[in-house]
């Protein structure tokens, strides 16, 4: 991996070479280390160790933008790079919104915990490769364990720009995970578990075995439920999915580009007033910690819905611009790409309702949704996905339900909410955190 000297100084020959040019520019580069495991038949089926770096600059000249990359720091790769740029923006609409607006911005990401030395040796990462799928295939009627592994990355960020910006990100993390295939009188049934940290001694192998194996072996008896319509809890993971399909809704780019179904919704209701959702720089724990946007911003809390009202939407400075509002920092472009919008952390705020009211009377737990992208209709909130759960009362479940699909309208869906838990928990990608949510009706149809 390049060390940070060597990416500081290919990014200021390309910087020399944009200002030479009579253009402006931002530049990214990273490199990273990676290291997967995966174990099949008690024996590694994958060691893979990958190591790369790569550099991306988005020009402005004349009003017009292009973007280019180079995987090689050579000054010869760099000047074809940006002369690539450079051609390119000549063929662009101009766009007088996109600027290279950060001036001065001198960020490092100072979070002790997001960058911590690890002493775990290749033989403890293998060991526990195998034990997951061991732990696995051990157990009473477990045929297999087809997904299984442990991987690790620690990557670095520079990004500076012709403005004086230079914004510095390191960070490491790493994951295990355990899927167990059941198999009992001809039935199957699959689920997994997965745990992720910032240290290898953080990582909890046996929940990553013990709750894919338990659920699977919960689901194998499941079947449809009567086709109606039912009260819905979606466990977290199922959650981050639905809200990742619809995250249109939230981004200020696609509401320049008028395909936001929410963009004159602003300061109106648009959801229950129970809900209160917002994008938060630094969530303890959290994964998607960093000090500064693409563009080299300060990162910043946002409410984007506050009781049910739309707030705000997620701006980078071109959004803004066009917009004539505030710009939110939640500019997202990786070296190979354009500039987008994205979320940090998403959270929502915790309700008022205990467990136990959240869980009053009959609903369905769904703890699996097949289809999420493919079967969401971002601009109208139309959606319909296959679904695996439990048919729940009172807290308990007491029937296994597979071979089902819900559908609905996610933006009707988050007007029709019964109660919010006053208890928040995190996904496995450790950037979604939210209570219990207890949605009033979605149609399911099974039987």
């Amino acid at each position: 991996m390049a060390d940070q000297n060597k990416l500081k100084h290919a990014i200021d020959h390309v910087l020399d070479k944009v200002k030479a040019a009579g253009a402006e520019a931002d530049v990214i580069a990273n490199c990273s280390n990676n290291f997967s495991l995966k174990a099949n038949d008690g024996e590694l089926a994958e060691y893979k160790v990958t190591s790369g770096q790569v550099i991306g600059v988005r020009v402005v000249k004349d009003q017009r933008v292009a973007t280019s990359y180079s995987e090689s720091l050579e000054p010869a790769s760099l000047d074809a790079m940006l002369e690539q740029a450079l051609q390119n923006a000549q063929f662009t609409q101009q766009d007088a919104h996109q600027t290279i607006s950060c001036i001065d911005s001198r960020i490092t990401t100072d979070v002790a915990e997001i960058y911590q030395q690890d002493d775990a040796t290749a033989d403890d990462k293998i060991e526990l490769a195998l034990a997951l799928e061991n732990g696995v295939v051990t157990k009473p009627h477990a045929k297999s364990s087809p997904y299984n592994g442990f991987a690790e990355s620690d990557s670095q960020v520079i990004l500076a720009n012709t403005q004086g910006t230079l914004c510095r990100h390191q960070e490491r993390s790493t994951y295990c995970y355990a899927y167990t295939l059941y198999e009992q009188d001809g039935k199957q049934s699959m689920h997994g578990g997965m745990s992720s940290g910032r240290r290898f001694d953080q990582l909890d192998p046996a929940y990553c075995i013990n709750h894919g194996y338990d659920v699977a072996q919960a689901l194998l008896e499941g079947g449809p439920v009567t086709t109606k319509s039912y009260p819905v809890i979606f466990d977290l993971s199922s959650l981050s999915s639905l809200f990742s399909g619809f995250s249109m809704c939230l981004s200020g780019q696609s509401a320049m580009k008028g395909i936001n179904p929410w963009r004159n919704s602003l300061h109106q209701q648009v959801a229950s007033p129970l809900l209160t959702v917002s994008d938060s720089a630094f969530v303890e724990g959290g994964f998607a910690i960093k000090h500064f946007d693409s563009e080299g911003f300060a990162a910043r809390d946002t409410i984007l819905i506050g009781e049910g009202q739309l707030q705000s939407l997620l701006h980078n400075s071109h959004t803004a611009s066009f917009f004539g509002i505030e710009n939110t920092a939640n500019a997202a472009r990786s070296a190979k790409g354009g500039l987008g919008v994205a979320p940090r952390h998403t959270v929502i705020a915790a309700g008022n309702s205990s467990a136990d009211e959240v869980t009053a009377g009959e609903y369905l737990e769904l703890i699996e949704l097949q289809g999420v992208h493919s079967g969401a209709d971002a601009v109208s909130g139309d959606f319909s996905f296959g679904a695996s759960g439990f048919l729940c009362r009172d807290g308990k479940r007491v029937q296994a339900v597979r071979g089902i699909t819900v559908a609905g309208n996610f933006y009707q869906m988050l007007k029709e909410i019964d109660a919010v838990g006053n208890t928040l928990t995190h996904d496995y990608e450790r950037d979604f955190y939210a209570p219990q949510i207890r949605f009033s009706r979605l149609s399911i149809a099974g039987k």
